[in-house]
């Protein structure tokens, strides 16, 4: 069993200390770090969990360390937890830039440490549902749309929303991003609250991602399209739909009713329908097993540092690019 603790105790560190807890199987919780008198309290009341009062000696507790704290925190905490050679897992965005995110890595190597970037979507059920489908997108839409709330605008709307589905994107197309072409408007904070994206991938996939964090309603929707097959992913519902095409007579066409026969040019064809069972899961929790796992079994974690940089590295360039033309604006 991993002795683990939390560094942070706010909104999303409650819900990590609960998640650990219920993962008793891996894990022994033996206690977190937070500043805040206010949030240190409420996770004792709430948790009864053990609240240490430095750093330094959650670390010297510790295999693992779970930093769920302010992205400008990331870097330090990581790099003195690495150095005391603790395995980490911590919420994305990885740093606050590329530079503080290639230390780390380059910290993770020189330690031989385990450390998993907390992208949850990757453990969303709709997501899950398509573990054994042959995935060959070559055009990728992506809507990401929530109500203001104050926490999380300490950064960008591509740092705090699109992020996540930069890296499902990233973790789909087999490609190098070739060209990216960006615009945002801070409404309500200082930095960016509605942005779109257009990557284009060298293989010739594009993909369209539009964020905002002031919308009237919720959304979370990814729809590919590839040669044989539509696909729409719903991380809200957690619903998943599969549209596919097949010859007539190929032998792979299923056998069941929700077929439909549609001429074309290239002859009949058939569409068939198909909503994959979701299986219900509780993907913070998931995460965080699949990180434990990896340590004791000696395997890389399901989402290791470098896909944490690779969407950093990708959130970082639509930035820059949205500074440039709000530059030329002005």
């Amino acid at each position: 069993m991993l002795k683990i603790a939390v560094l942070g105790a706010g909104h999303l560190g409650k819900i990590h200390i609960r998640c650990i807890q219920m993962a008793n199987e891996l894990y022994n919780l033996v206690g977190f770090y937070d500043p805040d008198d206010h949030h240190a309290q409420q996770a004792i009341a709430q948790f009864g969990v053990h609240r240490f009062d430095s750093v330094e000696a959650l670390l010297a507790a510790a295999d693992v360390v779970d930093i769920v704290t302010p992205t400008s925190t990331h870097f330090a905490l990581a790099a003195q937890a690495i150095r005391a050679g603790k395995h980490i897992f911590i919420e994305k965005p990885l740093t606050r830039t590329l530079t503080e995110a290639e230390d780390l890595m380059a910290l993770a190597r020189q330690h031989r440490i385990k450390a998993q970037v907390g992208h949850v979507e990757r453990f969303n059920p709709a997501l899950l549902a398509l573990e054994d489908m042959p995935l060959e997108p070559m055009f990728i839409e992506a809507h990401r749309l929530a109500a203001f709330n104050p926490r999380g605008t300490d950064v960008s709307v591509v740092l705090d929303l699109m992020i996540h589905d930069l890296d499902i994107v990233l973790s789909m197309v087999k490609s190098e991003v070739q060209h990216i072409h960006a615009s945002g408007v801070a409404v309500v904070s200082e930095t960016p609250d509605i942005a779109n994206a257009r990557l284009e991938f060298t293989n010739g996939c594009v993909a369209n991602l539009t964020a905002s964090r002031i919308s009237l309603k919720q959304m979370r929707k990814v729809r590919l399209f590839q040669r044989d097959a539509y696909i729409s992913l719903d991380f809200l519902d957690k619903q998943a739909q599969i549209v596919r095409l097949y010859d007539k007579n190929a032998p792979n066409v299923p056998a069941d009713a929700n077929l439909m026969e549609l001429d074309t040019n290239a002859g009949s064809k058939l569409i068939h329908l198909y909503a994959p069972e979701i299986e219900p899961v509780n993907a913070i929790k998931m995460e965080l097993e699949t990180f434990g796992r990896s340590i004791l079994q000696n395997t890389v974690p399901k989402v290791p540092i470098e896909d944490g940089y690779n969407a950093l590295k990708v959130a970082q360039n639509i930035i820059e690019d949205i500074e440039r033309r709000m530059t030329i604006l002005q």
